[in-house]
């Protein structure tokens, strides 16, 4: 065997994404060398480890035993870096965060001075539903979560970071009053959801539960991003996060439909397992959050009190 540690990081990254296109982009890499790279890899084995059916990759129990054994080398090569700094008094180490899709709004704000301080800090973020986030908690992936909706069977530490604010935004093709409309005017406008697993969908529906309406719903896509641009197109109206459709309230392509019993409020927390024994660099960034999360408020978020 004559493999590299680069070979195992691409062979890691086509286990993860399925996809050798897919691999390429996340390592800023062609195609071309991503493929040699893996096929210098695959070559050294007698079993394959992937099978393409189609334009999809698969991989084999082979595969992901070696997959495995890969993560682990990966590891105690990091490690090895890690301890390296922690000797000269520099903290390193990988931090491992899943954040619901809208979080991508939030959370960059609360780290970006942390990553500054320690630069030998490796951030890792996945961005995805709330049902995927809460899987990869429970499966211990990750060091932390960031959610507008605790887990019900999980139990968890947490620390608030700020309110989520949801109203009924439109675009601006008709004109509303500043009055409060009841909540029976939902019955009559087609409702853009969000998909399933979405702590969006979630607070959104509950709230449609409780007030009782009966609502049409018109279709349902998949990010946040994507319902912006259905209501800014006209196809429909969403109860959506304000933090999340700020610019383009403030452009004058959507507005706030006042309704009665909106906004409805959660809380954007940052949880961990309660079981888990955080790493020196959680830890750290936990202390740091602690201490300058007002300061990260202030700086970023003030402009929520205008709402």
């Amino acid at each position: 065997m004559n493999y590299t540690l680069h070979q195992l990081q691409v062979f890691l990254k086509i286990v993860e994404t399925k996809s050798i296109t897919k691999a390429a982009n996340k390592l800023f890499l062609t195609q071309p060398a991503v493929s040699i790279q893996f096929k210098n890899f695959q070559d050294q084995f007698d079993i394959a480890l992937t099978e393409i059916v189609g334009k999809q990759v698969y991989i084999t129990d082979f595969g992901h035993e070696i997959a495995e054994m890969a993560q682990r080398i990966i590891d105690e090569m990091y490690a090895i870096n890690y301890k390296t700094s922690h000797y000269k008094g520099i903290l390193s180490g990988r931090l491992r965060l899943t954040i619901v899709s809208t979080g991508k709004y939030i959370m960059p704000y609360f780290l970006s001075d942390f990553l500054k301080i320690n630069h030998d800090v490796e951030l890792t973020m996945d961005v995805t539903n709330k049902s995927k986030v809460l899987e990869s908690l429970a499966n211990n992936e990750v060091d932390f979560a960031l959610v507008s909706v605790l887990p019900d069977k999980m139990k968890v530490e947490e620390e608030v970071l700020l309110k989520n604010h949801l109203y009924l935004i439109g675009n601006l093709d008709e004109k509303f009053h500043k009055t409060t409309y009841p909540k029976s005017f939902l019955n009559d406008i087609p409702l853009i959801y969000r998909e399933t697993g979405s702590g969006t969908r979630f607070v959104m529906e509950s709230f449609f539960e409780k007030s009782r309406v009966k609502v049409r719903k018109k279709m349902e896509l998949t990010s946040n991003e994507a319902v912006k641009q259905a209501v800014i197109a006209g196809l429909g109206y969403s109860v959506m996060p304000l933090i999340g459709a700020h610019t383009e309230l403030l452009n004058k392509d959507l507005q706030i439909i006042p309704i009665s019993g909106l906004p409805v409020t959660s809380t954007w927390r940052l949880i961990w397992l309660k079981s888990k024994k955080l790493s020196p660099v959680a830890h750290a960034y936990l202390d740091y959050l602690k201490q300058h999360k007002e300061e990260v408020l202030e700086k970023n978020f003030s402009w929520l009190k205008e709402f």
